[in-house]
């Protein structure tokens, strides 16, 4: 007999957690972004604008975890489309800023709903107690992978729209 370890695929966290990410961006890709001819790049970038607007490219490509260089064909599309603007910042003439246009914005009024909407689909049935700790949970989970890949606190933090931060800085001053 062989001392092979085994892996109950079905229990591995890593799989559980690409099934979900895969029929989510399935589902939400074809039934929703598709009639908008948006990609899911270009939807994650579109959602962080939303939720603060004129952001620097380099921090979007954190907060969406897209490469730097995708991250600027993705945006120079988004362009093209018209959903977004991208400009030189006032402050250093080094960094680009990107905004949502008025189109940009009447698309994700018409995406948000069915981002929402699927979000309740795949939730439906855990209780808001186990949400909190999922997600709370995935956050944490990140960190430590930023972490051993080397990805410093400060971007894994922005990637995390600030909630590692802060909970990181809620823990030293305890």
């Amino acid at each position: 007999m062989t001392n092979r370890r085994r892996l109950d695929f079905s229990e591995y966290l890593p799989y559980l957690i690409n099934r979900v990410g895969w029929l989510l961006v399935v589902d939400f890709g074809q039934n929703t972004l598709a009639r908008h001819q948006l990609s899911i790049a270009m939807w994650r970038v579109l959602a962080v604008l939303a939720n603060d607007d004129g952001q620097r490219q380099i921090d979007v490509a954190a907060r969406t975890s897209i490469d730097v260089s995708t991250l600027s064909r993705v945006v120079t599309r988004l362009v093209k489309m018209g959903l977004v603007t991208r400009t030189r910042s006032t402050t250093n003439n080094r960094e680009v800023v990107v905004r949502l246009t008025p189109k940009g914005a009447a698309i994700l009024a018409r995406v948000i709903p069915h981002a929402i909407a699927l979000e309740r689909t795949a939730i439906a049935g855990v209780p808001a107690k186990d949400l909190g700790v999922v997600r709370r949970s995935l956050r944490r989970m990140y960190q430590n992978l930023a972490s051993s890949a080397g990805i410093s606190a400060r971007t894994a933090a922005h990637a995390l729209g600030g909630s590692a931060a802060s909970a990181a800085s809620s823990r030293r001053r305890r």
